[in-house]
């Protein structure tokens, strides 16, 4: 019986088999070992409530079972979900999220990155605020970084999970030309201290290709606020009659907007989202708007980071996310 307040050791568990403590620790792990010992191992060690001491693991190792999941805004619902589904990815292969919101801010995230670094995660996940800060190459050099979403242009990357912005946006601006709009506001999170986000470009050049007037809107992704800059462009001077967002957190405002103003989604102002938020089916009317397919998205980070930390060579270290419209009751014809 394991005694109380004690914590037993590798090496009682391999007196009471008569192994070697490396033939327990490979049996443990289901390495180089015969079945019958594995199991044998196994009861021995529950037997006598052995229990790995992570801390012992980390230092043999050199790993902590840690990955840094870096989020660029958790206001935005969609990467909360995109978030939780990468956690238990890694989960699924004993490695653990830690989880930190960088609310937007490039300098906030950047020190937190630094920070993860600093208490030695195994790997770091980032979902880019500022995908061209020259800070995240010194970081690449230290430990393997994923990114998703927009690639790190500066940065020596272990892998990259990135959406088709290009297409995207193309596939949502001919699908609004098509139906005679021609003013359209586009609301995205890009803040003043990050500009020339890809996203952003994309737009001008869609824009003068379709010969549509757009104009960008700077949103923060917090409901109350989305709702404060939707109003603003619902009631200007040359109101638009669509409003491409950038995330379906921003088009929740423009919803909430129109309702303020006794709009109709869909009847007076057409609005399209951007990533098919669960919610977004459930709206009156549901929102059309483009899935990037997050479960493949969460799969894919996951898949590439494990193969980092494990020194494992990829056929492919960069995934390209195609876009998927989904059309719904949001858009009208003019």
């Amino acid at each position: 019986m394991a005694r109380p307040n004690k914590r037993t050791t590798l090496r009682e568990v391999a007196e009471a088999t008569g192994l070697s403590t490396a033939a327990v620790s490979y049996a443990l792990r289901g390495k180089h070992v015969s079945k019958e010992t594995e199991e044998r191992v196994r009861k021995a060690a529950a037997e006598l409530g052995y229990e790995a001491d992570p801390i012992a693991r980390a230092l043999a190792s050199g790993r902590t079972s840690m990955v840094g999941v870096l989020a660029g805004d958790l206001q935005d619902l969609w990467q909360q979900q995109l978030m939780a589904a990468i956690g238990r990815e890694l989960l699924a292969g004993d490695r653990y999220a830690l989880i930190l919101d960088a609310g937007g801010d490039p300098d906030r995230e950047l020190g937190l990155a630094k920070q993860l670094r600093d208490q030695r995660v195994d790997a770091l996940l980032v979902s880019p605020v500022d995908p061209s800060a020259q800070g995240w190459a010194a970081i690449a050099e230290a430990l393997p970084v994923v990114a998703v979403g927009d690639s790190l242009s500066r940065a020596r990357t272990a892998g990259q999970v990135i959406f088709d912005n290009r297409a995207g946006i193309d596939a949502v601006l001919e699908y609004l030309h098509g139906l005679g709009h021609r003013r359209v506001s586009v609301l995205t999170p890009t803040q003043p201290s990050t500009p020339d986000r890809p996203a952003d470009v994309y737009v001008g050049e869609a824009a003068g290709r379709l010969g549509l007037r757009t104009e960008l809107v700077p949103c923060p992704q917090e409901l109350g606020e989305a709702t404060a800059v939707a109003r603003r462009v619902l009631q200007g001077a040359h109101s638009p009659t669509a409003v491409f967002c950038f995330s379906d957190s921003l088009a929740y405002g423009v919803y909430a907007a129109a309702a303020e103003d006794s709009l109709e989604v869909g009847r007076d102002v057409s609005v399209v989202g951007f990533d098919d938020h669960p919610v977004s089916r459930v709206l009156t009317p549901p929102l059309t708007t483009v899935d990037w397919g997050l479960s493949e998205i969460a799969a894919a980070a996951a898949r590439l980071t494990v193969a980092a930390i494990e020194g494992r060579r990829v056929r492919k270290k960069r995934v390209l996310c195609a876009p998927r419209m989904r059309e719904r009751g949001s858009t009208m014809r003019v």
